[in-house]
């Protein structure tokens, strides 16, 4: 029999991912758990599984083309009976529910569908009609049997509104304009914002509203429905072309849209503070090199970015204001006793931060290992969405590309994150003297909602005092 293949919730509510790269083409046989495409999510490329072993019969998205979540990418014949999908055991099905805690019972007689485990998730239901499909719940669940769901109220469904329908003077029968096509967690999330999803306009696919157009709106920064149309007839209304241009245009989406909105939402949310410290780090260097001539540091790559990650760890158990979170709805300040420590890392596909878990517990030879390996993994393309998130306080080396200093915008949900600039050879005061010195410039920028000036000032003063004399970690850890 043929079963279709859903995109499923690859993680964190994201609602599309683009096709990167399919590994099977039609006609070909896969197994279990065979790798069948790499599709990009706002966060990083993921390798995605086929549930099914079978013949591939179809593919239902080209590469590079943006596929919401729940629409079907493959088509596999499995070789199975008819009735092969309603065989599960029903003891499956309550396990599901149970794991996914839906509150609506099923009849004792109710048909279960089989649902395949994969790397991620599970595998889409069989379809069953449109009333009784199943529908993908939250938190990265996937689609359950349409049998143990109940159908989507009326506001979750793209159908058109009647109401409009009335208000506007049509009847069965007229052309009636769709109701804005969106997603029930970007639905849930533009009640919270206080927006109306009538007036804005979608950059998904198909006119699909996302997360990032209703931020915009809250912001203020989207075009609005109105204004939308009214572009619109004025470019219907041109009569010519316009001379040729070298202009490119390139979409917004993948990981450059999740940055995007991320940075707008921390920008107009967090009031941001930044300070400045320039350092003598000449000891630092000094200490780089030993332990790059010492054999016993063989293959480990530690450099300034090492020993500043370190110095912060150190300095944040001192200051851990800086380590902590603003909770709007609870109201309550979250501090953290663990230091989750993200690292900007510039990619071709935008910029990522994905964090070292447990950073404060780590030597500098650790550090050095984990940074080495985060980066690699990036710059790959294949950083797990679990390492994208849970990050407590950030660092950004814009030194690498000679920047002395500047003012960093926090990484979303932080209270801090230190820019460490190019270590430059400067005429500096030391004994007494004008000599030659490496010296390098940080800029902290802060919460001021959760960090205080003198408690970001002390923090930032820690981290230099370390930089100056890594000596003097032993008196502070």
């Amino acid at each position: 029999m043929i079963r279709d293949f859903a995109l499923p919730d690859l993680g964190e509510g994201l609602t599309e991912s683009e096709i990167v790269a399919w590994r099977v083409k039609v006609g070909d046989h896969v197994e279990l758990n065979q790798i069948i495409a790499d599709v990009e999510t706002a966060k990083a490329v993921v390798e995605l599984p086929s549930p099914f072993e079978g013949t591939v019969t179809a593919l239902h998205a080209a590469e590079g083309e943006t596929v919401n979540v729940g629409e079907k990418l493959f088509s596999c014949d499995t070789g199975e009976g008819a009735g092969a999908e309603a065989a599960a055991p029903a003891q499956e099905a309550a396990a599901a529910v149970a794991s996914t805690a839906v509150a609506s019972p099923a009849p004792a007689t109710a048909e279960v569908e089989t649902r395949e485990p994969t790397l991620v998730g599970y595998g889409a239901g069989a379809e069953r009609g449109p009333k009784r499909r199943a529908r993908r719940l939250g938190g990265g669940a996937a689609a359950l049997a349409a049998d143990l769901v109940p159908a989507p109220p009326e506001h979750d469904r793209l159908e058109p509104d009647t109401a409009t329908h009335a208000v506007n003077g049509l009847h069965d029968g007229d052309e009636r304009p769709e109701r804005p096509r969106s997603t029930p967690p970007v639905r849930k999330l533009a009640r919270d914002l206080g927006v109306d999803l009538e007036h804005v306009v979608g950059t998904g696919e198909r006119g699909l509203i996302t997360r990032a157009d209703v931020e915009a709106a809250a912001s203020g920064t989207g075009m609005r429905a109105e204004e939308h149309a009214t572009v619109q007839a004025v470019a219907g209304r041109s009569e010519t072309p316009t001379a040729a241009t070298t202009e490119t245009r390139i979409p917004i989406k993948g990981v450059r849209k999740h940055t995007a909105a991320a940075m707008v939402r921390s920008a107009f949310t967090a009031p941001h503070v930044t300070e400045f410290l320039t350092v003598d780090v000449t000891a630092t260097m000094e200490l780089l090199a030993a332990i790059r001539e010492d054999r016993a540091y063989a293959g480990h790559r530690v450099t300034p970015l090492a020993v500043v990650a370190k110095a912060l760890c150190i300095a944040a158990t001192r200051t851990p204001e800086v380590n902590s979170r603003w909770e709007e709805g609870a109201q309550e300040i979250v501090r953290f006793g663990h230091v989750n420590l993200g690292i900007a890392a510039a990619t071709e596909r935008g910029l990522v931060v994905p964090n070292i878990k447990g950073a404060e517990g780590m030597t500098l030879i650790e550090l050095a290992d984990a940074i080495a390996a985060l980066a690699d993994t990036a710059r790959a393309g294949r950083t797990a969405p679990g390492d994208l998130s849970g990050g407590t306080i950030s660092i950004t080396n814009i030194g690498v590309f000679g920047i002395d200093a500047g003012t960093p915008i926090l990484n979303p949900g932080e209270a801090a994150i230190l820019a460490m600039g190019a270590v430059r050879r400067t005429p500096w005061e030391h004994r007494g003297e004008i000599a030659l010195r490496d010296v390098m410039t940080l800029s902290l920028s802060f919460d001021h909602r959760l960090v205080d000036g003198e408690q970001g000032s002390r923090f930032l003063a820690d981290i230099g005092r370390i930089l100056r004399d890594p000596g003097l970690a032993l008196t502070m850890a």
